[in-house]
C-alpha cells in the first residue's frame, strides 16, 4: 500500500507542473495577441482590436470542448478573463454602466468583458447612451429585460433617439439580498432599492416587512450607499454591493422567482460581422392602416426567420403612433433575413437595424 503522504506530495508536484504549463501557454497567447496588434497597425486603440464575433466563436469552442468537471459557465468565465487581459495589454476597453460601483450592471460588464476592462460608472441609463455616443466610452452595458418584470422601458426609449447599435447581450442570474448596518430584520423601518428590484421582491417584502416604507432609487448600489448612513434602513442589492458598502446581510435570495434573470445589451457605435449564432434587433414604425402589423410580421414567416420577441412603445413622433422593437434569429447579413427586411421596408414607415450580435453565452 502506497504512503498517503508520498502520494499527496506527488499529486501536488503534478499540479505545480500543470500550473507552469498553463502559465507558459497564457504568456504565449498574450504574445500572439501582441503580434495580431502589430499586424493590424500602429496607433490603434483597444476598440479597434475588439472583435465580439471572434470572441463569441472562441468561447463556443470552449463550451464544445468542455468535458468537465468544471461547468460550461466556469470555463467560459476563465477564458473570458484570459482574453480580457490579453486585449488590455496596451489599452483597456472603457465600458460605461449604470453605477455606482456594485450594481448588477457592473456584474454584467465583468461577465461580458472581464475584469481587465475599465468600468465607467454613470448616473443613469441615458448617460450610458450619451457617453458611448460621445466616444468617452467604447461600449456601454444597459439592462433591457427581466424574466419576471418584463422590458426596461427607458432602455427601449433611448433607441428611439440614439444612434447606438447593439453589439452583444448578457444574461445575468440576479440574486437579491437585504442588507443593513445592524443586520437585524426587526430594526428595518424603510427599504431602499431600484424600482425593478422592489417589484422582483414584492412578495417577500409583503410577508417579511409588512408596512415598511419602500423607496425607489436610481440603482441598488445607490440604495446600499444610502442604507449605510441610517441604522433603521435597509437596501435590496446584490452580495457584492453589500460588501462594498460595509453592510451586513439580513436575508439572501429574497427574489420572488427562483429563475430571476436580467438580460443586458452591449451598445456601441458599429455593426459587427456574423459569429455563427446571432440575433438581430429591429426598430420598425408602421403607417396607421388596417393590417399594418401583419405586413411587418408576415415576411419573417415567409422567409423562415424565427421571431424571438416583439415589444411596442410610443414612437414619440405623434399621438397614438407606435414603434415596434423586434428580435429575430440570425444576422442581418443572412440572405433570408435580408430578404424579409427588404420586403418589410416596402410597407413600413421606417425600419432600422439596431444591431446583429452573438447570442448570449452561459
Amino acid at each position: 500500500m502506497s504512503d498517503p503522504k508520498t502520494s499527496l506530495s506527488e499529486m501536488r508536484e503534478r499540479i505545480d507542473s500543470i500550473d507552469r504549463q498553463i502559465q507558459q501557454l497564457i504568456s504565449e497567447r498574450a504574445n500572439r495577441a501582441q503580434e495580431v496588434a502589430k499586424v493590424k497597425g500602429e496607433g490603434l486603440s483597444a476598440i479597434d482590436y475588439y472583435r465580439p464575433e471572434r470572441e463569441a466563436h472562441v468561447l463556443r469552442m470552449v463550451v464544445d470542448r468542455n468535458d468537465g468537471p468544471l461547468s460550461d459557465t466556469e470555463m467560459v468565465r476563465l477564458f473570458r478573463e484570459i482574453m480580457s487581459s490579453c486585449l488590455a495589454q496596451e489599452d483597456p476597453l472603457k465600458i460605461g454602466f449604470l453605477g455606482p460601483e456594485g450594481t448588477f450592471s457592473e456584474q454584467a460588464v465583468r461577465k461580458h468583458f472581464g475584469h481587465a476592462a475599465y468600468g465607467l460608472p454613470l448616473g443613469s441609463i441615458e448617460e450610458v447612451f450619451q457617453e458611448v455616443a460621445a466616444g468617452h466610452a467604447d461600449f456601454g452595458v444597459v439592462p433591457v429585460e427581466n424574466s419576471g418584470q418584463g422590458m426596461i422601458q427607458v432602455t427601449l426609449d433611448m433607441f428611439l433617439t440614439s444612434a447606438a447599435t447593439i453589439c452583444g447581450e448578457v444574461e445575468l442570474r440576479v440574486h437579491q439580498c437585504l442588507h443593513s448596518q445592524l443586520g437585524k430584520l426587526e430594526d428595518v423601518k424603510r427599504v431602499y432599492a431600484h424600482a425593478q428590484s422592489l417589484q422582483q421582491c414584492k412578495t417577500w417584502l409583503r410577508i417579511n416587512l409588512p408596512g415598511v416604507e419602500c423607496i425607489a432609487v436610481g440603482s441598488n448600489a445607490e440604495a446600499a450607499r444610502m442604507a449605510r448612513h441610517a441604522d433603521d434602513s435597509a437596501a435590496i442589492a446584490g452580495e457584492t454591493a453589500g460588501k462594498i458598502y460595509g453592510l451586513k446581510t439580513v436575508a439572501e435570495g429574497i427574489e420572488d422567482r427562483a429563475d430571476n434573470t436580467t438580460r443586458f445589451l452591449v451598445i456601441g457605435r458599429s455593426l459587427f460581422p456574423p459569429s455563427g449564432n446571432d440575433r438581430t434587433s429591429l426598430l420598425i414604425t408602421v403607417n396607421d392602416k388596417p393590417g399594418a402589423l401583419y405586413d411587418v410580421l408576415s415576411p419573417f414567416a415567409k422567409h423562415g426567420v424565427s421571431l424571438n420577441r416583439i415589444e411596442s412603445r410610443p414612437a414619440h413622433t405623434g399621438k397614438w403612433q407606435y414603434a415596434f422593437f423586434i428580435d429575430v434569429s440570425g444576422h442581418i447579413d443572412d440572405a433570408a433575413l435580408q430578404a424579409a427586411v427588404d420586403e418589410i421596408g416596402e410597407s413600413a414607415a421606417t425600419i432600422r437595424v439596431l444591431g446583429s450580435y452573438p447570442v448570449a453565452l452561459p
